[in-house]
């Protein structure tokens, strides 16, 4: 009997589907680092990080064209795999591990837009052993994801209004769905420190994700809200006063278009794990458990 992904609500991923998924993932993440090529990174994630991982890779080849051999393999162990019942695609699970890397949880996020294409890694998010949530399941097990699109009434916030709510609350100050942090209020306060210097002022642009690939998606926790990974596109614009030049780091040059005679504007993408309470909860805001941001592109003016 065949089952249609399409039209049946049946779980994202097989159980013996996805540890090979997340091993594919490993050594071509592993291969891409020593070889620092993006193309073969590219083959194993997607959205933003597929972005983030591109442009790092693209910079450190422009200092070690001939590789990095001796880089130190990820190792990914004690994985549980939450995966949701689902109708339609795309489809996603999370792999939720420990790494050689450090104490923390490693959480990766594996989506896929059809039955003929692999599973890709889109975000990473890095928590500590406190900050995993408790998942929420249903009687067979499954996890149980948050719709990426339209109304959730449960919810304090759409999953798919947060990046465009972040990067309004990053622009404006304004609003109140999110708490204060080091990615909200922090990361505002930091930045008024650059704003206007005695060797250069600072222009911010924030724009929300989109694009299928870079689509929000959450799961249910028991205490009735989600946990939700996003991602958001920030622009950052640094021009010298007069008589200062741009002197961007290495990995920055390797990046850029263009000359840096007297400003240069970075593209950078975040990706972030953000708790959402439920609607009816005692404090409604949403807390950034995790945010991840790289450099993706420069231009010198």
């Amino acid at each position: 009997m065949t089952v249609h992904g399409e039209r049946e609500n049946i779980p994202s991923v097989d159980k013996a589907e996805a540890p090979k998924a997340l091993e594919q993932f490993t050594d071509a993440y592993n291969k891409a680092y020593r070889e620092l090529d993006p193309a073969v990174a590219s083959q194993v994630e997607t959205g933003p990080l597929e972005a983030i991982t591109t442009a790092d890779l693209k910079a450190q080849h422009a200092s070690s064209p001939n590789g990095n051999p001796k880089y130190p393999a990820l190792e990914l162990s004690d994985v549980t795999y939450r995966i949701p019942k689902q109708v339609g695609w795309p489809k996603f699970f999370v792999a939720d591990t420990d790494s050689n890397r450090d104490d923390n949880r490693w959480l990766f996020v594996f989506t896929r837009g059809g039955a003929d294409e692999p599973w890709k890694a889109a975000y990473l998010s890095i928590l500590s052993q406190d900050e995993v949530p408790d998942f929420a399941t249903d009687k067979d097990g499954w996890a149980k994801p948050v719709p990426a699109k339209g109304p959730t009434p449960k919810l304090a916030t759409r999953p798919d209004k947060l990046s465009a709510e972040y990067t309004d609350y990053l622009m404006t100050g304004e609003g109140s769905v999110f708490a204060d942090g080091q990615s909200t209020s922090g990361l505002r306060d930091t930045r008024k420190k650059f704003l206007r210097t005695p060797k250069f002022w600072t222009e911010y642009i924030d724009t929300p994700a989109q694009g299928a690939q870079d689509a929000p998606v959450g799961l249910r926790t028991s205490d009735g809200g989600a946990i939700v990974f996003f991602s958001s596109h920030h622009r950052q614009k640094q021009t010298m006063a007069k008589g200062f030049r741009p002197n961007p780091d290495p990995q920055i040059k390797a990046l850029m278009t263009g000359e840096a005679k007297r400003a240069v504007t970075l593209t950078r993408v975040s990706e972030s794990a953000v708790r959402v309470p439920a609607k009816d909860a005692a404090d409604p805001k949403v807390v950034f458990l995790n945010r991840l941001e790289g450099v993706t592109a420069a231009k010198g003016e």
